[in-house]
């Protein structure tokens, strides 16, 4: 059932956005359409004119077709078109073409002011679509429930229902996640609709307690059966054939013989006897164990190591930071992640301490006192031990208890204040070759790297860069010898997780570049306090977390469309395999897929993840996860199958990838461009006529808006000066890592009023919409985004509730600035929001900072910033305003 809305007109004087002059960009993932009598370039498939009514609609951001002889910009990847000359960057696809000016005035997303004229009528609030509402209609339809994945092309549940999985031969939507679970039969179609074709794939995602974990095939040497054209493994897509002696691919059709030693007779449906006794035969995900010749020089790979890397500048020695690291890490080594039913932990863990030198120690379980070993020549970094820097934490756990012992004592009277930070990562992969293994680096640093070293780097935070052509520069990391620095860690295995602790600018788009290349997370703690909670939470996941190292991933497709681009915190040297030094349960990489040919309906779409990787005991595997959609020649039923939150995923990662190339301006405009282009394709081919008046919105997509909208104000994309560079590049690759629960909470936060809960129930009280007009002046409200948790006090709370939890008689006993903690006491009420908030914080991926906010206090704004049906405070378009002109925009291509 699609959504209507009825849309009050504004007068037609500042409705109508100014016609372009010049062509614009092409919509974001397509290329724009040539001039007449032109051919269209070749890659990525262009589209053709979209026929809406009787008029031929250009493609989005196209107010007419582009005049006979205009120049089309060649293509990069992902259909950007590619300045003329431009190189390709690297991983990061090419560049954009230039911004263009008139595409709406005071380019949005901007003030009410260029929205419209004077409203005539005010569109009531609760008629437009409620995410709230959206969210606990499907936890009431379907939470609880068992999703059984045995049918092609069922959409799951959402990622905010709690339901169970049970595997029966398609892998659960933990593991995969699609933007629509029933592709275009064809190109054209697929370019008709604008509706990306992408996978969000978090190939670790941690399954829970209640559900059967990954079985593990082994087929001993002669290893995983797959396919001898295409390669794919052998999986339920498979259809046995001639009494069970051969078998046709599903994802290439080649006929394969079985071997020997695998086959079995089929019954008579044609099904293998044994099906149900092989994981590959029928399920979605799986592992095989992996044969020698999937190991670097066919030899089996060591165990990996882990070297926590602390940085003993003046800053951290005199924070404290030092110290709480140092006592952290005595009990944290006991809880190194192991091999299911091993004894202890297979990891190696070394240390190193730095300022603009660095110190290894040797801290062999022989030694009564562990030694340092200086070196200076940062320039050339070799690792001065080999025998006695990585070894077994159980063996050395005096020699090493004794070490952090005395490392805040060692520097307690340092002075240095310039540290190095390129030789540090160097360094770690030196270790890692030397002991031939791959693994993990904690590097723990406060600044920016200054010392006379390679890597060093110079503060270039310009903010009248901001809203300019040269904005992108702000986010693109400063060249030179990180790149190289990547490449090596990618191919030794080293992943970079980089904890930072800054009181100013450390240029975190050049710092956070290694991390992020090298599947490693980025941690940042402004203005460090030494109770550190959230940080110390940070580093125990980390260190516990689920992971396998070393890892190579592909996606293979059935005939007719194929991957071609990713997005994640990863790295490409070829188009095809996905390079990840380490992969997490947290990590997500998406996928985009084209056509190369027409889809069978009768077939479908067929997907395969293979992923490589060395576990933590030091084993070579490969885990499978497969996955099956429906293909349609009908438009209807790929908007029936959309997910919003996979498709809002996919958006912010690309456009967040285009922000390096683009004005931000452009990239604004091109995802406005999409969502009214893929909105004008449903009302034109798939509703029933109606008013003009009306906003018809798919089922599955009638609260998209709402977070185009709110992806359109976060901190990366919104492009204001009030907001810092190091901010907006932290959350940008923050997002490009995530998976699809994370972006979801991060673009619409839940908002849950605490004053009116049952404390004696179990139930977390349900969320309300995100909008000011929700809060009460008596009342209470936690608003958490996966990132922060703020707990907000309305002026007139009863003194009471106040009493229960800061044990103060009333608001005004609270100090202006808001108690920066919320004390555990003995009654009820605290108890409760207690509970909710760790209940919450269990589901996140990193802790979460509580903030107290009283209303009409200064810390208040950080609060409104996440009320995303408002308008931004930094700019940026309330919900209602952007429904208004995505309406005018969508009725512009229709006439």
């Amino acid at each position: 059932m699609p959504f209507y809305i009825e849309v009050p007109q504004s007068p037609s004087s500042s409705a109508a956005p100014q016609q372009f002059q010049t062509s614009p960009p092409a919509a974001m993932g397509h290329p724009p359409i040539s001039p007449p009598g032109q051919q269209p370039p070749s890659l990525g498939s262009p589209p053709p004119m979209a026929t809406i009514g009787s008029v031929t609609a250009p493609p989005m951001g196209m107010s007419g077709p582009p005049g006979p002889g205009v120049h089309q910009p060649p293509l990069g990847p992902q259909g950007y078109p590619q300045q003329p000359g431009s190189p390709m960057s690297g991983p990061y696809g090419a560049q954009m073409a230039g911004p263009q000016s008139g595409a709406f005035p005071g380019g949005f997303p901007g003030g009410t002011a260029q929205m419209a004229g004077p409203p005539q009528k005010k569109l009531d609030p609760d008629s437009i679509p409620s995410t709230t509402q959206v969210i606990e209609d499907d936890q009431a339809k379907r939470g609880g429930q068992v999703y059984i994945t045995n049918i092609r092309g069922q959409v799951p549940p959402l990622v905010t229902t709690d339901f169970t999985v049970q595997d029966q031969g398609n892998a659960s939507p933990r593991f995969m996640r699609c933007t629509t679970y029933s592709f275009p039969s064809t190109a054209d179609l697929a370019k008709q609709c604008k509706v990306p074709l992408a996978a969000i794939i978090k190939p670790f995602a941690t399954v829970p307690k209640n559900e059967t974990p990954l079985y593990i095939v082994n087929h001993g040497e002669t290893g995983p059966i797959r396919c001898n054209r295409c390669k794919a493994y052998m999986c339920p897509y498979m259809q046995f054939i001639d009494g069970g002696r051969r078998y046709q691919c599903g994802f290439c059709s080649c006929v394969n013989e079985v071997p020997v030693q695998y086959f079995q007779h089929l019954d008579h449906m044609g099904r293998r006897m044994d099906l149900y006794e092989r994981p590959e035969l029928s399920l979605g995900s799986y592992e095989f164990i992996a044969t020698l010749d999937y190991c670097k020089n066919n030899k089996p790979p060591n165990p990996p190591a882990y070297i926590f890397m602390i940085d003993v500048s003046y800053n951290n020695i005199k924070s404290g930071l030092v110290k709480l690291i140092c006592e952290e890490l005595k009990t944290l080594l006991d809880r190194l992640p192991k091999e299911e039913g091993a004894e202890t932990s297979a990891i190696k863990v070394g240390f190193v301490t730095y300022n603009k030198i660095l110190h290894f120690y040797n801290v062999k379980s022989a030694l009564a006192q562990p030694q340092m070993m200086v070196v200076s020549d940062v320039a050339e970094m070799f690792v001065p031990l080999l025998d006695g820097f990585l070894v077994n934490f159980q063996e050395s756990r005096a020699v090493i208890n004794n070490l952090l012992e005395q490392i805040p004592d060692m520097f307690a009277d340092t002075n240095e204040s310039e540290t190095v930070f390129s030789p540090i990562i160097q360094a770690g992969v030196e270790a890692l070759k030397a002991a031939e293994c791959s693994g993990k680096l904690f590097i723990f640093q406060s600044s920016i790297p200054t010392a006379e070293a390679p890597g060093k780097l110079k503060n270039r935070d310009d903010l009248k860069l901001v809203g300019t052509e040269k904005e992108k520069t702000l986010f693109q990391p400063q060249r030179g010898v990180y790149e190289q620095l990547t490449k090596d860690c990618v191919a030794q295995g080293c992943c970079v997780d980089l904890f930072l602790f800054p009181n100013q600018f450390v240029d975190i788009a050049t710092m956070g570049d290694v991390p992020s290349h090298t599947s490693g997370s980025i941690y940042k703690y402004s203005n460090f306090q030494v109770n550190g909670q959230q940080f110390l939470s940070d580093l125990r996941r980390d260190v516990e977390k689920s992971i396998g190292f070393d890892a190579i991933m592909r996606v293979r497709t059935g005939t007719g469309f194929r991957a071609t681009d990713f997005f994640g915190a990863i790295y490409m040297n070829n188009t095809t395999d996905v390079e990840m030094a380490a992969v997490d349960c947290d990590k997500a990489v998406t996928v985009e897929f084209k056509h190369d040919d027409t889809l069978s309906e009768e077939s479908g779409a067929v997907m395969q993840c293979a992923l490589l990787y060395t576990t933590i005991g030091g084993q070579r595997r490969l885990r499978i996860h497969n996955l099956s959609l429906n293909c349609s020649s009908q438009l209807s039923e790929l908007y029936k199958s959309c997910e919003t939150d996979a498709l809002i995923n996919f958006f912010a990662k690309s456009a967040y990838r285009a922000m390096l190339t683009q004005p931000l301006k452009t990239v604004r405009e091109i995802l406005v461009n999409q969502t009214a282009h893929m909105l004008a394709c449903y009302r034109k081919n798939c509703a029933s006529l109606s008013a003009a008046s009306q906003l018809i919105l798919p089922d599955a997509m009638k609260v998209f808006p709402v977070y185009m909208n709110s992806l359109l104000k976060t901190p990366t994309l919104v492009g204001s000066t009030e907001l810092s560079t190091d901010d907006r590049a932290f959350h940008r690759l923050l997002i490009n890592a995530m998976g699809v629960e994370e972006t979801q909470v991060l673009l619409y936060p839940r908002l849950i009023p605490l004053h009116t809960m049952d404390v004696s129930s179990e139930v977390i009280p349900a969320p309300v919409r995100c909008s000011e007009e929700r809060l009460s002046e008596s009342g209470i409200f936690l608003l958490e985004n996966g990132l922060s948790v703020f707990l907000w006090l309305g002026q007139a709370c009863p003194p009471d509730l106040i009493q229960n939890l800061f044990n103060v008689p009333s608001l005004g006993h609270l100090s202006s600035e808001g108690p920066t903690s919320l004390p555990v006491l003995d009654n009820a009420h605290s108890r409760k929001i207690h509970s909710i908030i760790s209940s919450i914080s269990q589901r996140r991926a990193t802790s979460m900072k509580l903030l107290i906010v009283k209303q009409k206090d200064r810390s208040e704004m950080l609060f409104r910033q996440h009320l995303v049906e408002d308008k931004g405070l930094h700019g940026g378009a309330s919900y209602m305003d952007f429904l208004c002109y995505v309406h005018r925009e969508i009725r512009q291509l229709l006439t």
